[in-house]
């Protein structure tokens, strides 16, 4: 359940001609402990808030959290994927962490298009995450960028 899967019916090859102001998209996943190890494994952040129930326990938090930047992974999922897709060129993102999230908490990233630079093809994207209460995790900003062209 926690492995995020993109139908390819659902992969968007797009120019800058496809995109308007105000389009959404939507991303959602659950993490998991496997997820957690597999993070740790590749960026050695082990951080006893997020590995050591332990230690979390005794924290304000309660019991472990989720990594930051692993919640917000999924932004690139949502650049790379999604909105704009196949030909993406993730420019940058902010990010300001509002709370928490658990092993087992399932989220929904939040992609809308805010304005378009038609002649340097770059969007200017609002984006979240939120938890299934609707509260933002996550919230940022992100510009993206469209090749030109795509290879054949």
């Amino acid at each position: 359940m926690g492995a995020a899967q993109i139908d390819s019916a659902e992969i968007v090859t797009a120019t800058i001609d496809d995109f308007h102001a105000g389009q959404h998209v939507t991303f959602t996943k659950t993490f998991t402990e496997d997820d957690v190890k597999r993070f740790v494994e590749i960026t050695g952040d082990t951080n006893p808030l997020h590995v050591d129930e332990e230690f979390a326990s005794r924290t304000p938090f309660g019991r472990r959290v989720l990594h930051g930047m692993l919640t917000a992974s999924i932004l690139s999922t949502m650049v790379g994927m999604l909105l704009p897709g196949t030909g993406a060129i993730y420019r940058s993102q902010t990010i300001r962490f509002l709370l928490p999230v658990h092993i087992g908490e399932t989220v929904t990233a939040h992609f809308v298009v805010r304005s378009i630079d038609r002649h340097k093809h770059r969007l200017e994207i609002e984006s979240w995450i939120e938890n299934a209460a609707g509260q933002r995790v996550i919230d940022g900003t992100c510009e993206a960028g469209l090749l030109r062209s795509l290879p054949e």
